[in-house]
């Protein structure tokens, strides 16, 4: 599959939102994608936020490997870095990052301020800001969708314990340097399906699964066995579910849309694309 360039006007737009702004914040929350820990993070916002104090929230941990979601935590907090998992849409973890920013609050001195924390809330699209804000702000603040660019503009919120929150909409950059990097964004929905190739991409996406979680795909598509090639994993997925045209002919593009919607919303399984670095175990972090 070719490499993928995706770069519009308004994330021009929102970069010199969160440069203009950084210095009003006390404190950046970096959303990740607890499924794609290195993929979702943008070297743009690293560029930006610099030296700024920061929580890591690697969002969606429900699925994730939880294997893996212990092992990059640690990774994250081994490098310095308060880095908690959370399931934005249940609220799991909320409770963490509460006491995380209160913590943050007192080791700064709110009295210093007189003014209540102020946070900025950073990510590449559809990683769940606005997701997190609701739970964090206790009613719908903001829109949230399952496809990137949902959050328009800049958007200044109270939370519930009288901190304030600046929201800003998901930012990607102008070129992955690594194909692979692309290929994991597109496959979380961070990129929008539109300007893609969905058999091309869904194709990708089984090769990969065959490499490393191959009995997850036999058991959600009741195969009994994967094919030799990514093609005929998706032709025997087409079978099973009876995605076939007049003629007996393979619905790909069917098939194609149903393998990612089962991927993103966890029902082939709690999946992680990027493997954290052996050397680190969450002993290491504590």
């Amino acid at each position: 599959m070719n490499s993928i360039n995706w770069y519009p006007g308004h994330m021009k737009k929102t970069r010199e939102l969160i440069r203009d702004n950084l210095k009003m914040v006390d404190l950046v929350i970096e959303v990740i994608d607890a499924r794609i820990p290195v993929s979702s993070r943008n070297p743009i916002i690293d560029e930006l936020v610099g030296e700024k104090p920061r929580v890591i929230i690697l969002n969606k941990k429900d699925l994730a490997d939880p294997e893996e979601n212990r092992k990059w935590t640690a990774f994250f907090r081994a490098d310095g870095i308060r880095a908690l998992e959370m399931n934005c849409v249940s609220g799991e973890g909320v409770k963490a990052l509460y006491g995380a920013l209160s913590a943050r609050q007192e080791k700064i001195g709110s009295a210093r301020y007189k003014r209540p924390m102020r946070m900025m809330i950073v990510g590449v699209p559809n990683c769940g800001k606005s997701s997190l804000i609701n739970r964090l702000t206790g009613k719908k603040s903001a829109r949230t969708g399952d496809r990137p660019g949902v959050t328009k503009g800049k958007q200044w919120l109270t939370l519930s314990n009288g901190m304030q929150l600046l929201d800003t909409p998901g930012i990607l950059w102008p070129k992955f340097e690594d194909p692979r990097v692309g290929l994991n964004l597109a496959y979380c929905g961070s990129i929008r399906d539109e300007i893609l190739d969905t058999a091309d991409l869904a194709l990708s996406f089984l090769e990969d699964m065959q490499n490393r979680y191959p009995e997850m795909l036999r058991e959600r598509y009741r195969l009994e066995e994967l094919g030799e090639t990514p093609l005929e994993t998706m032709e025997r997925i087409a079978e099973k579910r009876g995605f076939i045209l007049p003629g007996r002919r393979i619905d790909y593009e069917r098939c194609a849309r149903t393998v990612l919607d089962e991927f993103r919303s966890g029902r082939i399984g709690r999946i992680t694309l990027e493997t954290a670095p052996g050397s680190i175990t969450p002993e290491d972090a504590l």
